[in-house]
Order: C-alpha cells, then structure tokens, then sequence
C-alpha cells in the first residue's frame, strides 16, 4: 500500500485534507454544475434549499466522522479491509456494488470530458475523453501522495472560482437574490431533499479512506469528520445563493450555463468550465484510487508493493472498459434505475450496517478490532 509510513502528518492532512477529498468525490459534473442542486434543493426555495444543504452537510460530517473512527479501530485504508471489519465474509457485497457504480460513473465523467471539449474548443467529443483518462490514470499511477496533492489544488481552484462567481453574481443580479431570500417560505421537500442527496453521496466517506493514514488518533477521525461536511457543501452553498435568483433554473440541465449567459462573461465562463473538467478529474481520481488501492492492499498483505507501472495498467483498463464499453453495451441507459437501486444498496450494505453494529464497536468498552482502542483516544 503506498504511502503507509508518512511521517509526522500536518495539521492539513490531518483535519483538512479529508474534507478535501471527500468533497472532491462527491462532486462530479452534477454538483459542479448545479444540476443537483437545482434537482434536490430549489424546490423548496431559497431559505429551504439552504436548510436542505445544511442538513445534508450534517448527515456526511456525522457518517463521514463514524467511518474514519471504525477505520482507525479495524486498521483499514481500503474498503476491502473496512467491510472486512463490518461485514465479514459478506464484505464482498460491497464490491459487487462499488464496481458497477465505478463503471457507471466513470463512463458519464468521460462523456461529460468529452462534451465539454467540444464545447471550449470544438474538439471531437472522444479528445476530452481521451484526456480525462489520462488524468485519472496518470494521477492514481503516481499514488496517495498524487491522489492528495489534486485534492488541495483542485479544491483551490473550485473554492476561488465559486467565490469569483458568488461576487459577479452579487454585482449583476443582487436584487434578484435579495428578492428571492426576502420570501421566507420554506417548502415541505428541504427535508427529503437533504436527506435523499446526503444518502446519495455517502459513499465518498468510503472512497478516501486512504487519508485516514495521516490520522493520529480516533479524535483527529471525528474532528477531520466533522469538518467533512461543511468543506464539501460549502461551493455548493455560494453556487445555490446565485441559482435562487432564478427560480426556472430548476428545468435547466446545465444549471451553470443558464447563470453563466446571464453574467454574460466570456472569460468566467472559460473558467467554469475549466472547473468543471478539474471536477470531473478529482472525482474520477478518488474513486478509482479506492479501486487501486483495495488492490494495493492484497500486495500489502503479501509484504509486497505494488508498482507504479501496476497500478497505471489497471487504472488504464477500468478506465477503458467504462469509459468506452459502457455506453456501448447500455450501460448508461441503465442509470436512471440502476444509479437509484445501487444507492439503495450502499445504504443497506454500508449505512445501516455501519450506524448499528459499527457504532456499537466503536463506543464498547475497550473495542478494539484493530489497534486503536480507545473512540476518542
């Protein structure tokens, strides 16, 4: 497993950085622009959106705080020794799920890539494709140390040009934003919303369990948890503020666009979109280098590391097989009921499990499945 005997880990890795990632998997091109936000939070209005948010940010800091603690306590960086620990021999459910998600979502992130190169540049969709695989792969080849290092720049790109776009948004339609938080109705969905798009996104806490190597103790696990949450909604937040000025966003696919015309800013516009793609980049990158690493660690187990050109060929293999075989066996078609029915089924195999039986053997007397045995040591 790479990356395993870092030493003296920062304050950033260890509280920070984790928020970071997590908000660099949950992200994706539907968060990155505003698509889900328009779909789970606007139809509850402005101040109910805004509710939703927060209350989405809470359900991940509380799950995300509960899954670093039961990591250091199983002494698992990967999902494979994590459901080891939680499920048992049914760990492998886990996998099932979490390959066919990674097929499904790598496969819309490339087409995404592709339809945004055509876009800025006019290039034939597959070249943004092209070069959203060689991201992914170049970085998850380098390992963790690469992995994280695109998480902090990213993250610093995303946060300015989200701030950047909040205060042209300010400039250009502040009296529409005012008007729309002046009506204080709350509509009934901010609940479900919330809850429904925290759901959906709770397996990023598994994703980058890596990071938890950085962690010296289960009270950094709940701390660095905790602030999980707020990190990864807070462009989410900036971005909504500017949407409630329009309130027929909600049945626009590209959300960002829509805004985007209406500052009616070449150069802004450029610079979302290379946002978007940066996005896309982390997000893929996250998710595959859990696949890498859970291999990592079968290599781990045997005294062995794996290679840097390893870990390329098989980046390079998922991403080829989802990217290009996907869309062509069907598999995207499947997204609007198989995306719902895996979600479900990391709720049932990861949620649950985790809120009962992983709660109890984090705050037992003397649990201790792995090293650390103290909750808050």
């Amino acid at each position: 497993m790479s990356d395993l005997n870092e030493q003296s880990p920062s304050w950033f890795q260890r509280f920070i950085l984790p928020g970071f990632a997590f908000k660099a998997v949950v992200i994706g091109g539907g968060y990155a622009t505003g698509r889900e936000m328009a779909e789970f939070f606007l139809p509850s209005g402005a101040w109910g959106g805004v509710l939703g948010m927060l209350l989405a940010a809470l359900v991940w800091s509380a799950v995300t705080a509960l899954t670093f603690v039961f990591a250091r306590q199983t002494g698992a960086v990967d999902y494979r020794h994590f459901f080891r620990g939680l499920l048992g021999r049914f760990w492998v459910l886990y996998e099932i799920a979490f390959v066919l998600m990674l097929v499904i979502i790598l496969a819309v992130f490339g087409a995404a890539a592709g339809s945004l190169g055509q876009l800025l540049l006019g290039l034939p969709t597959i070249v943004g494709t092209l070069v959203l695989v060689a991201g992914i792969a170049g970085f998850t080849a380098l390992g963790n140390a690469s992995v994280e290092a695109l998480f902090k720049w990213v993250s610093i790109l995303l946060y300015g040009v989200y701030a950047l776009f909040l205060g042209l948004a300010l400039t250009h339609f502040g009296d529409r934003i005012n008007a729309a938080f002046s009506d204080h109705t709350v509509g009934p969905e901010w609940l479900l919303g919330g809850l429904t798009y925290a759901g959906y996104n709770l397996i990023g806490a598994i994703n980058i369990l890596p990071v938890t190597r950085h962690m010296k103790s289960d009270r950094d696990a709940v701390i660095a948890g905790l602030l999980a949450g707020p990190l990864a909604m807070a462009p989410a937040i900036l971005f909504f503020v500017c949407m409630a000025a329009w309130p027929e966003v909600k049945g626009v696919p590209l959300p960002s666009d829509f805004l985007l015309n209406k500052l009616n800013m070449p150069l802004v516009h450029w610079a979302f979109q290379i946002m978007i793609f940066a996005a896309l980049l982390e997000s893929g990158t996250g998710t595959v280098n859990a696949f890498i690493e859970r291999i990592a660690g079968v290599f781990h187990e045997r005294g062995q590391t794996m290679s840097r050109a390893l870990r390329l060929f098989v980046s390079l293999v998922l991403l080829m097989c989802a990217v290009f075989l996907a869309d062509r066996f069907g598999i995207v078609q499947l997204i609007a009921q198989g995306y719902r029915f895996l979600a479900y089924a990391f709720l049932a195999i990861y949620v649950v499990p985790l809120l009962t039986l992983g709660l109890w053997r984090v705050t037992r007397p003397h649990a201790s499945p792995g090293a650390n045995a103290s909750p808050l040591a």
